[in-house]
C-alpha cells in the first residue's frame, strides 16, 4: 500500500494504518491505546509510525 494511502488512513484509524504497514506488534497497541487516550496522539503516532522506514 502506498504511502500517501496510509497517511490518510492515519487521521481516521491510526491503529489500523500502522497494523497494515507492520503487521500485528505492539506498535499496533501503541496506536489503538494513543487514539483511546485522544485522536491526536494516535494521529501524531501513527503518521510518525508510517514515515519512518
Amino acid at each position: 500500500m502506498g504511502k500517501v494511502l496510509l497517511i490518510l488512513l492515519c487521521f481516521f484509524l491510526p491503529w489500523l494504518a500502522v497494523l497494515l504497514k507492520e503487521g500485528p506488534s505492539v506498535r499496533v497497541l501503541w496506536a489503538f491505546l494513543l487514539q483511546l487516550l485522544g485522536h491526536i496522539p494516535g494521529v501524531i503516532y501513527g503518521i510518525y509510525r508510517i514515515i519512518q522506514d
